[in-house]
């Protein structure tokens, strides 16, 4: 008893209808949409399909010798797509080939634009392309979540590291640089600045002024220095600066001019501007007579300079071991 074309649609919308000549006599209507325009009825079965295993079809009785055991195939033209079937006699000579997607099924979705009506209601395929989406769904919300908390560590990593009133380095970036350095045997300078005067801009005009100070001056050492340089806000008025790979004293020497030069250009505020000016202590690690060795001995280096400095009448900068400029 043959089923109505209806019924062999609805239950396998990927079947292949062959009568006893060897043509095609229907297709499957999924398996229509993928073939494309023009294809189908009319045409022998291996223009449409190329059966290779369990061996090679070229005709109806091989097809039919191969009744009821899994086939691998391919569709053949625009649609190449790789395909399980299963092959059975019709009772009237011919034969009608089931076809499935098998894994491929979620590459010909999305290539053929198919829904879940171009698949019999119990083809497991629907769940399977579920899944896919619900894995892919889950894959997605799980990268989103890393890329946020990434994010979120890299911002807390930023602001742990930066002083809030400036946006500079912090000691604490500082303090790490200078370890990272010396355990690498870099040979480099360390400029500790103080600002002259700036306690009476605080006393005098408050502490809303003493900050656009310092976001001034923060702003002022930004631009005399290059990107990989550090500069850090140590203290309330106390800056370090690490210009990397800069070791010579003239050149040294010009930076110091140069920001002293800049800081001491009046800051406007509200209600007129203020001035401070600079005093700025410079220290050396020479790798090969590291001494006093580690960071606080460094730090205390370009601090004694820093302070003779102010001895010597502010507004302009000193070596470590009197080594003036």
């Amino acid at each position: 008893m043959s089923l109505p074309p209806e019924t062999m649609a609805t239950l396998m919308p990927l079947h292949m209808a062959i009568g006893a000549d060897g043509q095609v006599v229907s297709l499957g209507p999924t398996l229509a949409k993928v073939l494309g325009p023009g294809a189908g009825e009319g045409a022998a079965f291996t223009q449409l399909v190329e059966i290779y295993r369990p061996r090679a079809v070229a005709t109806l009785p091989v097809l039919l010798s191969l009744a009821g055991r899994k086939l691998q195939l391919r569709l053949r033209g625009r649609a190449g797509l790789a395909m399980k079937g299963l092959a059975m006699p019709d009772g009237r000579g011919g034969a009608v080939l089931n076809l499935s997607f098998g894994i491929g099924v979620v590459e010909a979705v999305r290539r053929h634009a198919l829904t879940s009506s171009d698949f019999a209601a119990t083809d497991l395929a629907i769940d399977m392309l579920y899944l896919v989406e619900a894995k892919s769904a889950a894959m997605e919300s799980s990268r989103t979540l890393n890329r946020r908390l990434q994010g979120a560590m890299q911002a807390a990593e930023q602001r742990a590291f930066t002083d809030p009133l400036t946006g500079l380095g912090n000691r604490r970036a500082m303090d790490q640089l200078l370890q990272r350095l010396i355990r690498g045997g870099e040979r480099f300078a360390v400029l500790h600045l103080d600002l002259d005067h700036f306690k009476q801009v605080n006393d005098s005009r408050g502490h809303a002024a003493g900050d656009r100070v310092l976001q001034a001056v923060a702003r002022t050492m930004l631009d005399l220095t290059r990107k990989n340089d550090l500069v850090a806000r140590i203290g309330g008025d106390e800056f370090v600066i690490l210009p990397l790979g800069l070791t010579d004293h003239e050149r040294l020497s010009d930076l110091a001019r140069q920001l002293i030069a800049r800081i001491e250009e009046p800051v406007p505020i509200e209600d007129g501007a203020c001035q401070v000016s600079a005093s700025i202590g410079i220290a050396l690690h020479d790798p090969d007579n590291p001494s006093p060795a580690g960071v606080a001995g460094l730090l205390a280096q370009a601090d004694s300079a820093l302070y003779a400095a102010k001895r010597e009448g502010r507004s302009r900068h000193a070596f470590h071991r009197a080594e003036a400029a």
